[in-house]
Order: C-alpha cells, then structure tokens, then sequence
C-alpha cells in the first residue's frame, strides 16, 4: 500500500505517517503542492490523504494533478474547517472517496486508507 500524505503541519503528518506505517504502508510525507505535484509525478500511490488547507499551494489543483497524473489513486480529504461538510467536495474532485476533519484519530485515519487502498 502506497500513500502520500499532503499537510503542512509537519508533526501532524508524522503522526498519521506513523500511523499507516504501522499497516505496512509504504507512506511520503508532502509539506505543500509542490512537494506534492513532485512525489505524484515520480511514485505510484494508491491512497492520497489530502489536507484542503495547506499553507503553500492548492488542494484541488493536487487532486486535479493526481486525477491525470495518477488516476486509479484515490483522496481521502481532511479539513479543520466546515467548508465542503456538505459533501460538495465529491462534485469538485472525482477521485475523492471519503471527507474527514482533521481531528479524526489517527488509527481511525489509518483504517480508512487501508480500507480504500484494498477497494477496487
């Protein structure tokens, strides 16, 4: 199982890096799109899990980018915001599966990218 985290804060990534490692995943930690755009275009993955408010660069542009750079991954969206809750992010991004807040625990986290990495 392949995953590119996408958040801008680093210790925050690191847990839920952490996290999936546990699983055996195989994980990048990007810090902005451009990190990002560059891991898309060297590594396969099957799950992204995609922070939408990153401090450097766009979610939807990485989710965009990942559609036809890397089109069978899916993205598993985060926030901490209440924008998107309801549900319009699946109307915006077409390989989006799940839309979770960013406080979700890890391990629930961890869960739901195993769960969509096995899913056809």
């Amino acid at each position: 199982m392949r995953v590119l985290i996408v958040e801008s804060d680093p210790d925050l990534g690191r847990i839920w890096q952490r996290h999936m490692e546990r699983l055996g995943a195989s994980v990048i930690l990007a810090l902005d799109q451009r990190s990002a755009i560059h891991a898309l275009r060297m590594n396969e993955f099957e799950i992204i899990v995609l922070d939408l408010v990153l401090a450097e660069g766009a979610a939807l542009a990485i989710a965009d980018f990942a559609s036809y750079r890397r089109p069978k991954a899916r993205v598993i969206f985060v926030t901490n915001t209440s924008f998107f809750s309801d549900g319009s992010i699946f109307s915006y991004s077409a390989n989006a599966c799940a839309f979770v807040q960013s406080n979700t625990p890890p391990q629930d986290l961890a869960a739901m990218v195993e769960h969509y990495a096995d899913a056809p």
